[in-house]
């Protein structure tokens, strides 16, 4: 059988997340996987039955390449053995379930070799819920994510922990001996070819860069949220909003953010004559940059979800040959996850801003600095303002590109590497944070409401969000408040996102 670049269908980062699920099933090889996966293995067997080498069947890793290899099943042990030297606190669940998930789609392509029942093997066990704990850091992301999904292999075997279901819903890390006893599983004993196909691989960076793309797009539409409240509060002028600019400049993120925010515009809605003929940057702007955060959000989604659905081993086999290369090498997530990070330190960058103009006098209306009913004796925001500008500050120190953090490794063997999870794991930090500046910028427009007395219409989250965070009769501790604001927030965008058509992505 001839391999071609017809493997299957094709996932769309919204299936990807949605098949990874905890109450997700992957389905059996089909037919047509079976046999592109026979036809791979068949392809190894000839190469190595006509004694040509084949790195880590015949050859050593690495730059040990140069040394002959003997036993594959003493090879798959060293191979996942010598890479167990990741370190840190686990990858949040949801992301380690992601990563196998990757691996076993990537598997299944049928460039790689491995057979079907050892696939179908790991593919029930994953079915079962088990979940690798996976620990962040130790890998350059050049012969893909070694050590992570060496230590994901490693529990397979009973070394390592895993992730497992906890009180009220929560998952907890238990020894993998444990995980795999309480599902009746025997541990698992990496034949070579496999381990290298599972281990050499851009799965770990990539799964923790398509959740980082999932929740920064969520976060630019609970931004667009905000930004449209804060204008329907103001009476800002609704033409910054109009169609009309959009479509003229021709930008789709720009069109689809003023279509968020006017979503959050009362019909026929009019400027108050208390307010400017054209509001400060972060609010007339916001279609801008939100629009071009969009559209930076969406390019990376499209690269990743290309990366999803490849293979990314090596060696590989196509048309009947093995093939030595690349494809491991993680620069494509590199680049997409620093994208990202600079794209969430905007929209962040913005909330905090928009929260510059509810507390100061001189762009709120003239209501009081901080929106404290009591100012003098009473601070009111003040916290909460400086508290969110620390955030963008750190977010700004957690988004530094990691490409260009390469630094030679492995012999001289891997010497240009991309630092894919670094960057990946460094976004995700940054992205909590932004998502506290967001809730931050929530109880602004929450307190904004209150000291305006304007309703809330029961539209929205703004009735709830005005119980989370009453008015400020007297100052209080408010990182409660933010946080609960943030969730609401998260929620809602997350659910308007799901029911846009517009955004079937």
């Amino acid at each position: 059988m001839t391999i071609s670049a017809e493997t299957g269908t094709d996932f769309s980062l919204t299936d990807i997340v949605r098949n990874a699920g905890w109450d997700a099933r992957l389905e059996p090889c089909g037919e047509e996987d079976i046999a592109r996966m026979q036809a791979s293995a068949a392809t190894v067997a000839k190469a190595l039955a006509a004694d040509q080498p084949v790195y880590g069947l015949t050859q050593g890793f690495g730059p040990l390449v140069l040394f002959e290899a003997e036993s594959e099943l003493e090879q798959g042990d060293s191979l996942i053995s010598h890479l167990g030297s990741g370190q840190g606190e686990p990858l949040p669940p949801e992301a380690c379930r992601l990563v196998v998930w990757l691996r076993l789609n990537s598997m299944r392509k049928g460039y790689s070799a491995v057979s079907p029942e050892f696939w179908l093997r790991l593919a029930r066990l994953w079915n079962d819920g088990f979940t690798p704990a996976i620990p962040r850091h130790g890998t350059v992301s050049a012969s893909g994510d070694l050590q992570p999904l060496a230590h994901a292999a490693l529990s397979h075997t009973g070394v390592g922990e895993a992730w497992v279901p906890g009180p009220g819903g929560r998952r907890t890390v238990r020894p993998a001996k444990e995980a795999l006893a309480a599902l009746g599983a025997e541990p698992f004993t990496w034949p070579v070819r496999e381990a290298l196909a599972f281990v050499n691989g851009t799965g770990v960076g990539l799964a923790v860069s398509i959740v980082n793309q999932q929740s920064a797009v969520a976060l630019v539409r609970a931004a667009a949220l905000l930004t449209g409240r804060i204008s329907t509060l103001f009476g800002a002028n609704p033409e910054h909003f109009r169609p009309g600019i959009g479509i003229a400049r021709g930008q789709a993120g720009q069109l689809t953010a003023a279509r968020w925010i006017r979503e959050e515009l009362p019909a026929g809605a009019e400027r108050s004559p208390d307010r400017p003929l054209q509001e400060p940057y972060s609010l007339r702007c916001g279609p801008q940059v939100l629009g071009a955060v969009l559209d930076q959000l969406d390019f990376a989604g499209e690269l990743l979800c290309r990366e999803a659905n490849g293979s990314t081993d090596n060696p590989v086999t196509f048309d009947g040959e093995v093939l030595h290369g690349g494809n491991f090498h993680a620069m494509p997530v590199g680049f997409a996850s620093d994208q990202i990070g600079l794209a969430v330190q905007m929209a962040a960058y913005l909330a905090e801003r928009q929260l510059g103009v509810l507390v100061s006098p001189v762009t709120n209306g003239g209501l009081p600095p901080m929106l404290t009913p009591r100012p003098g004796r009473g601070a009111g925001l003040a916290g909460v303002q400086i508290s969110a500008t620390s955030f963008v500050s750190r977010i700004r120190q957690l988004v530094y590109p990691a490409s260009l953090t390469t630094l030679p490794t492995n012999g001289w063997n891997q010497d240009h590497v991309p630092m894919a999870l670094n960057g990946a794991n460094s976004v995700a930090d940054a992205l909590d944070l932004a998502w506290l500046t967001i809730g931050s910028l929530a109880i602004g427009v929450a307190q904004l409401t209150s000291m305006l007395g304007a309703g809330t219409d029961g539209q929205g989250p703004w009735a709830k969000l005005a119980e989370l965070s009453p008015p400020l009769d007297a100052d209080r501790p408010m990182a409660a408040e933010v946080r609960a604001a943030r969730d609401l927030l998260r929620t809602t965008a997350e659910t308007q996102l799901a029911t846009d058509p517009d955004r079937a992505f």
